[in-house]
């Protein structure tokens, strides 16, 4: 990746890389820019990723982010420019270290209104739509499953299934981002199918409360039953869940007290990644992480 030493332009901005030290300055321009993540948010992503601050006299002015998830795929987020210095040409410039390397790649993010046009020039193109919801979680009723399936507790034994399912549905493999995720939340639950894992869902602590995501299903009705378990899990709590508008749950999610409050256009360079008809993502993990 381009600038992990300091490369300076002429007007005075340099791309670095980001180190742990640099996360203080990194929370303080998503709080600027009034994104949620906390400081244990950030500390999580950069633990896979290869970053990117952009320096002016000594202060951090932009952020990004890269995963590369396996050898042809990998995903882009938290590209943050300070509101001061906009209109620099600072997002283009670290859209392009963060590009470096990643020709023969599938490159996945989530694009806001703001920064869609930029990711365009780039050569992403749309594959979707993910509309972020939130609120205080409303007791859920349960949703009745199929003969032959429940939901249960995961424990340590269902982590192969639940890699190989994230693999499946987001078309990557994310082993340790995964193994964190199952370490760190407060429930995982798996959609079980006569003996065979079909499916499961996290909740886990993040941004203003808790949130809802990765959630793998093969089809709807596995997905609205495990959002319904953790959503009345976590009943009377802040939550927040980013889910595939083209899964046509997003107004059964307004039920559950989780109200729309923004939308972000997936978009993808490269080739597109693999679908798998059995496993389908229903809601990410976070906007940055995919």
């Amino acid at each position: 990746m381009a600038a992990t030493t300091a490369a300076v332009i002429s007007d005075g901005v340099a791309l670095r890389a980001m180190t742990a030290a640099d996360l203080p300055a990194a929370h303080a321009l998503s709080t600027e820019m009034r994104w949620p993540h906390r400081p244990v948010d950030w500390e999580l992503a950069l633990r896979h990723a290869e970053g990117l601050v952009a320096e002016r006299d000594g202060q951090v002015v932009g952020t990004g982010l890269r995963w590369r998830w396996g050898p042809q795929q990998a995903t882009i987020g938290l590209i943050i420019v300070s509101p001061a210095c906009q209109g620099r040409r600072i997002g283009h410039r670290l859209m392009t270290a963060l590009l470096e390397g990643l020709d023969d790649c599938s490159v996945l993010l989530q694009a806001t209104s703001d920064g869609r046009g930029l990711y365009e020039r780039l050569g992403f193109v749309r594959t979707g739509e993910i509309r972020q919801h939130q609120g205080i979680a409303l007791p859920a009723p349960l949703i009745a499953l199929s003969p032959g399936r429940r939901l249960r507790p995961t424990t340590e034994a269902d982590l192969p299934a639940l890699r190989a399912l994230d693999a499946a549905a987001r078309g990557m493999p994310r082993v340790a981002l995964i193994d964190e995720l199952f370490r760190d939340a407060d429930a995982t639950v798996m959609l079980d199918d006569d003996g065979h894992a079909r499916g499961f869902a996290m909740l886990r602590r993040f941004g203003r409360g808790h949130a809802i995501g990765p959630v793998v299903a093969p089809e709807a009705e596995g997905a609205q039953a495990l959002i319904a378990h953790l959503a009345g899990l976590n009943a009377g709590r802040f939550t927040r869940i980013d889910i595939d508008f083209d899964s046509g749950l997003t107004e059964w999610v307004e039920s559950l007290g989780l109200l729309r409050v923004d939308a972000a256009t997936t978009m993808v360079r490269g080739a597109p990644l693999a679908p798998n008809a059995d496993a389908r993502l229903y809601a990410i993990v976070t906007q940055a992480l995919g």
